[in-house]
C-alpha cells in the first residue's frame, strides 16, 4: 500500500483555500497554452471563458489530492473500519483499488483497477473532486 500526491485537507475551509489559492495559477496556465496555440487576442476574447479558467483550476486542484492505493484485501480491511459511505466505482473483480477520504467529510470515493494504476489515480481524483469538493470549493 502506498500513497500518491501530497494534499489531504483537514477541513472544508482548508480545501475552500487551496481551491480559492489555485484562480491566479489556472489564469496563467490557460494563458500560456493559448499562447501557445497562437490565439491571437480576439479568438482568446471568444474561446477563454471563465468556464474554460474554472476547468484548469478544477484539475490543478485535484491532481495534488492524497489518495491511497492498495490491493483490495488492503481497501477492504480499510473499509471495514471506515465510519463513512464509501462511493465505489469499477468492478469488483479486480486486485486493486485507490481511495480518498477526506477527515472532513462524511464519504469517501474509491475506484478499481488491474493493472492501469496511473488511470485509477486520475480517475479517482476526478470523481473525488465532482462528488466531495465541488459543494466545498
Amino acid at each position: 500500500m502506498h500513497t500518491e500526491g501530497t494534499f489531504s485537507p483537514e477541513t472544508a475551509d482548508e480545501a475552500s483555500e487551496r481551491y480559492e489559492d489555485l484562480g491566479a495559477t489556472a489564469q496563467l496556465v490557460v494563458k500560456e497554452v493559448a499562447k501557445a496555440m497562437e490565439f491571437d487576442a480576439e479568438e482568446y476574447e471568444e474561446r477563454v471563458t471563465g468556464e474554460v479558467v474554472e476547468t484548469a483550476r478544477d484539475a490543478l486542484f485535484a491532481d495534488r489530492l492524497e489518495v491511497t492505493v492498495g490491493t483490495r484485501t488492503e481497501y477492504e480491511e480499510w473499509r471495514d473500519g471506515a465510519d463513512r459511505e464509501v462511493i465505489e466505482v469499477g468492478s469488483d473483480n479486480v486486485d486493486n483499488v485507490v481511495w480518498h477520504a477526506p477527515p472532513f467529510a462524511d464519504a469517501a470515493v474509491a475506484a478499481t483497477f488491474q493493472d492501469e494504476e496511473r488511470a485509477a489515480v486520475d480517475t479517482l481524483r476526478r470523481q473525488a473532486f465532482g462528488r466531495l469538493y465541488r459543494d466545498v470549493v
